[in-house]
């Protein structure tokens, strides 16, 4: 069966890449109807915190991209890493290295003093441990091939070899008898029955070392591929400085998770000219072959795009909701905002307009925020500008035909045009005044359609307050 992981360290954020990374993953085992599993590499216990694992499961879960089965916590797991590498103790694989800590210092430096990379030397390769120093905790390393090469045959980066010699015999359990981490993920993706390795391609240098621990043991090898990074727009390394790098900063940035998910996907993989990928799409289409080698640079402006395009796709009651759940916690801090019924029946009412201007679930609760008071906002320059003496005046005779009107947009339409026509006037010289009356904006959804989501007593409310200026 195929079966993927996704590994993250609990020791900060869950990052744009490593949503990515999780996103293949999933994609992969699904389009192969295997399994996709989640691992969290908790073994740096001064840096693993429960807040980052937290994170971690919460921003998967709103990407869509929770496991197929419970998560394992890698530290739970010292026990079978110890055990193994007494196995490999036991077979010849691995030995006792009683080197302190002061004697590898001075290896390396002494390395580094003539030119050479610093590696450990092999000084207790094959000694005898009855030469053991009293008192010294020995770590145990891999007994590492030093003809030959080791050689990858990468799924994305194709075949990648390094030639053995230029890597050193690998500590596998400390002194204090803690794994470490290139020997923990072995055993652990083995124990997964993980057929697949889809991550970063900063772990491509770890991969060599990991083969030979699963040479080590006999067991079978899995297929690796090491994804491309993403960069920012300016080609370097994607940080704070570039935006917003977290994936729980996009979800407070309004944007839509099957909007983050569709734009990841297009970031190292492509289909065509496809943009508008859904997630069953994506699981028919998804392979790894047509992951690309080349680092991805990110477009936030792109993401803002597709994300206007979900959006208005969205399901109207679902935006709703989101936006009601922004405009209460505007209105902790704002009270003259009512997330309340009113305002909630207003927004559902008007949804299928507000959304088609919008490309964030913040410029939609910005868009949304008129409808969650008792008054209208405060008028904007353009605004202000649009409700000068004359255009009130036009307000005041308008006031008593909106007030005999039914308020159904159709009606409000007709009455509209019909008080246009009268005053000879074109309808926007009659809507902007008004929109801006209602709205404190000159842009909103339809007039007509804005007038019945207000209803007629705080609409008339607004226009009364309006020509009082």
């Amino acid at each position: 069966m195929i079966r993927t992981r996704f590994a993250p360290s609990p020791t900060g954020l869950l990052h744009i890449g490593g949503a990515r990374t999780a996103l293949f993953n999933a994609l992969y085992a699904r389009h192969h109807g295997g399994e996709y599993l989640l691992r969290i590499e908790d073994t740096d216990r001064a840096r693993s915190t429960p807040e980052a694992t937290q994170v971690i499961l919460e921003g998967l879960d709103w990407l869509g991209l929770s496991p197929d089965q419970p998560p394992v916590f890698q530290s739970t797991r010292a026990a079978r890493h110890a055990e193994v590498a007494l196995q490999m103790l036991a077979s010849g694989h691995a030995y006792r290295c009683y080197c302190t800590a002061e004697e590898l210092r001075q290896m390396r430096e002494q390395a580094i003093a003539e030119g050479r990379p610093p590696r450990y030397d092999g000084r207790w390769r094959d000694r005898d441990p009855a030469e053991a120093p009293a008192g010294i905790a020995p770590a145990i390393r891999l007994r590492a091939p030093r003809e030959g090469e080791t050689v990858v045959e990468d799924l994305v980066q194709g075949r990648v070899r390094v030639a053995n010699a230029e890597l050193d015999d690998m500590i596998i359990l400390r002194s204090d008898g803690s794994p470490t981490y290139l020997h923990a993920v072995v055993v652990d993706d083995h124990d997964m029955g993980i057929s697949h390795v889809i991550r970063g391609d900063d772990h491509l240098t770890n991969t060599f070392r990991q083969v030979q621990v699963y040479q080590a043991m006999g067991w079978e090898v899995p297929a690796f591929a090491h994804i491309p990074l993403i960069h920012g727009a300016d080609g370097a390394k994607l940080s704070k400085r570039h935006g917003a790098v977290s994936v729980l900063e996009f979800r407070e940035q309004g944007f839509l998770p099957e909007a983050l998910c569709n734009y990841l996907l297009r970031l190292g993989w492509g289909h065509g000219d496809a943009e508008v990928i859904g997630r069953e799409e994506a699981i028919a289409l998804f392979d790894i072959d047509a992951v690309g080698r080349a680092a991805s640079r990110m477009d936030y402006a792109k993401l803002t795009h597709l994300n206007g395009i979900y959006l208005r796709a969205a399901d109207d009651a679902r935006l709703t909701g989101e936006v009601m759940t922004r405009l209460a916690a505007r209105a902790a801090a704002d009270p003259t905002l009512r997330a309340d019924e009113t305002a909630q029946a207003r927004i559902a009412a008007l949804m299928p307009g507000l959304k088609e201007r919008a490309r964030t679930l913040v410029e939609l609760t910005d868009a949304s925020a008129f409808l969650a008071r008792d008054d209208a906002p405060a008028a904007d320059d353009k605004a202000r500008a649009a409700l000068n003496a004359e255009a009130r005046a036009m307000l005041v005779r308008l006031a008593p035909v909106l007030d005999a009107t039914d308020f159904s947009a159709a009606a409000l339409d007709a009455a509209l045009r019909g008080f246009a026509e009268a005053e000879g006037l074109k309808l926007g010289q009659v809507a902007q005044p008004l929109r801006a009356a209602l709205t404190g904006r000159l842009t909103s959804p339809g007039i007509d359609a804005t007038l019945a989501a207000l209803g007629r007593a705080a609409a008339l409310a607004r226009i009364d307050a309006a020509t009082q200026g």
